[in-house]
């Protein structure tokens, strides 16, 4: 029988766990739902990505010296190693915290070709990091003990300790419902014009998620080629560098970098790069409806912020907003064909379909199509 949310979390805060840190995981989603319900938003922070989490915790341990919980799926945990040996290891600072790991690419269960081989290492990577950890599953009987024994070990040895999920723990904990204005755009109706707008030698590279699904399936729709679409997977956040070391290698093509407001958060330094490379073909679009969509619906900081300021801010690009499909036509023409790099922020309502299939070509096979359409 799964796990209640509210009894995780209840075990939790018998402990003494106040605070709660991390990025949105589909694993632990009603866990982080029951967190949302429960918590003070000053107390429940959601970071642009898992070593700001593991840093804020860390942070919050030296001024209250009480054990904080930092939560990712364990594809964050790349971005959380170096704080996690650097900063809170026993021979370094020595700061205890529990880190709750959403464990996706469990070997022997299905998933996606993204989380396949971080699935596989996650046990031996926690130990070369000498890391303690428990697994618990749906079925768990020792659940209480196992979460005593992480909080206890986190405490008396002043070290980071991880409790690892497998799918399908958690029960379902209730309907986030994702806020959707009729008026706004879909993001699969802004992509599809901005697809049928490019021309037959621009270069596409999309942001992980619902974005490189959508653009996939408009392509099948539309009995058309894949090949011009580099459609990342996984890699949350990288997807502007990736595109802009093709744009610097092929110059004299358009590169499209088609991004999330979610991913542009987590690698935000690297419009650094951009800016000071100023590569002319590079057309930076940013898909923005304001939360982590495909793990919850939980809110993002571009709720409170300006991310074109910030674009604007680093002085690389030509800015352009949309909001509308009439002003995204009118303004798509003039940021594809203008000199230097531009900057184009679509604001797009949450949700998609529910019949939103994933692409069904490995990515292999993808990277291989969209090498030689590099080379024409």
């Amino acid at each position: 029988m799964a796990i209640k949310p509210t009894k995780f979390f209840n075990h939790l805060t018998s402990h003494g766990i106040d605070f709660f840190t991390g990025v949105p995981d589909s694993l632990l989603k009603e866990f982080c739902l029951c967190i949302d319900d429960f918590v003070p938003k000053d107390k429940h922070i959601i970071t642009a990505n898992e070593g700001n989490a593991i840093a804020l915790a860390a942070g919050y341990y030296l001024a209250k010296k009480s054990l904080p919980l930092v939560y990712m799926q364990n594809s964050g945990l790349g971005n959380a190693i170096n704080p996690l040996l650097s900063l809170c290891d026993p021979d370094v600072y020595a700061i205890p915290m529990v880190v709750v790991v959403g464990w996706r690419g469990e070997p022997g269960i299905k998933d996606e070709p993204q989380h396949i081989k971080q699935g596989k290492v996650q046990l031996e990577l926690l130990d070369a990091m000498d890391i303690s950890y428990e697994i618990i599953s749906k079925d768990d009987e020792q659940v209480i003990r196992k979460i005593s024994n992480v909080v206890e070990t986190a405490k008396n040895e002043y070290r980071p300790t991880v409790l690892l999920i497998k799918k399908g723990t958690f029960e379902k904990y209730g309907n986030k419902i994702i806020k959707s204005d009729s008026q706004s755009m879909k993001r699969e109706e802004a992509l599809e014009i901005i697809l049928d707008n490019l021309n037959d030698n621009a270069i596409v590279v999309s942001t992980t998620g619902k974005t490189s699904r959508e653009i996939f399936e408009i392509r099948e729709n539309k009995s058309q080629s894949h090949q011009q679409d580099f459609l990342t997977v996984g890699s949350m956040g990288h997807c502007s560098s990736i595109a802009l070391g093709v744009a610097l290698s092929k110059p004299h093509r358009q590169v499209v970098c088609i991004d999330g407001d979610g991913a542009m958060l987590m690698h935000l330094g690297s419009l650094t790069s951009i800016a000071s490379l100023k590569p002319n073909n590079f057309r930076h679009i940013l898909m923005n409806n304001g939360v982590h969509e495909s793990v919850g619906g939980q809110a993002t900081a571009a709720k409170d912020i300006d991310l074109s300021a910030i674009v604007e801010s680093v002085g690389s690009s030509k800015m352009f907003k949309a909001e509308s499909p009439a002003e995204l036509k009118e303004n798509f023409s003039k940021f594809f064909s203008c000199v230097g790099p531009s900057f184009l922020e679509i604001k797009i309502c949450p949700g998609s379909r529910e019949d939103l299939g994933r692409p069904t070509i490995k990515p292999i096979a993808n990277k291989q199509d969209f090498m030689k359409f590099l080379k024409k």
